[in-house]
């Protein structure tokens, strides 16, 4: 009797609605690209032609923390199911897979790389790396920062893009998942401003500095991360070769800048321009 009297719901029509879009739109996973290297904050040493990297501070570069925050925030919304950091790098590396872990990431890959073979590891190297992760992990969207901040080369997203045949939207600064999921509309941060470009799913994305605020790791999702899984993997067993194809031959420190003069007149200013810098 009781039940019966109970006013009776009927469901909500447009929220299912809604729920079964948002479900037609979600992606299924996400490669996001996580690179060690020195810290922003050290003061960079040089020594007998290469810089010093023992004793030094290392973390995540900077433009991979934008990149895993967008990831991870497209899962929070229902956009993306998994989000899978990726490094390469010697065992130290697994730091920065353990960060990208307690801010969000599901899992984690780790392909290591030791040695001589790391110093020498070039950005060809790393996006035939990443495709060969794709063919096994099937990811819709692979995420990297525009650049790492150590060499500042910014070239792994646009090879790896190659590699695949996969649309590339390259220094995002606005990412947002179209219709039924299979298009991402993306504002870019190029010379002459802005610029608005749409690209299918799959794709290669690389994160400009504008396009969030990478967030900090609470306690309890450190130790959560501790939970997560890590896989470790090497070239040899990914079938890729890793060797380099060019040298860096020398790195040097920039030349100091010597002090300025005062010049009395436009006169004095020509003659020594002339004379002394020889640019006249």
């Amino acid at each position: 009797r009781q039940a019966l009297d109970e006013p009776q719901t009927t469901p909500d029509v447009g929220a299912l609605r809604n729920l079964k879009l948002a479900a037609t739109m979600s992606l299924a996973r996400a490669l996001v690209g996580c690179k060690r290297v020195i810290n922003y904050a050290v003061k960079i040493r040089v020594d007998k032609g290469a810089v010093v990297t023992e004793g030094v501070k290392h973390s995540m570069n900077p433009f991979d923390e934008i990149a895993l925050e967008e990831a991870v925030r497209m899962k929070e919304a229902g956009k993306l199911k998994e989000v899978v950091a990726v490094t390469c790098g010697p065992k130290v590396a697994a730091e920065v897979l353990k960060s990208a872990l307690a801010v969000g990431a599901d899992r984690a890959i780790h392909v290591v790389v030791e040695g001589a073979a790391y110093d020498n590891l070039q950005p060809l190297a790393v996006a035939k790396i990443f495709a060969k992760l794709v063919e096994q992990e099937k990811p819709e969207l692979v995420w990297f920062g525009k650049q790492a901040i150590d060499d500042d080369l910014g070239q792994t997203t646009q090879m790896l893009a190659g590699l695949l045949n996969w649309p590339q939207a390259t220094f995002a600064s606005k990412v947002q998942l179209e219709g039924s999921g299979k298009s991402l509309e993306v504002l870019r941060e190029v010379d002459g401003g802005l610029e608005t470009i749409k690209v299918s799913v799959p794709a290669v994305i690389s994160a400009d500095l504008r396009l969030n605020e990478p967030r900090y790791a609470t306690l309890p999702n450190i130790m959560a991360a501790k939970k997560k899984k890590v896989d470790t993997k090497t070239p040899e067993q990914l079938g890729v070769d890793i060797a380099p194809h060019f040298d860096i031959v020398k790195v040097a420190d920039t030349p100091k800048r010597k002090g300025g003069k005062k010049v009395a007149d436009v006169d004095e200013l020509i003659s020594k321009l002339k004379t002394e810098a020889k640019v006249l």
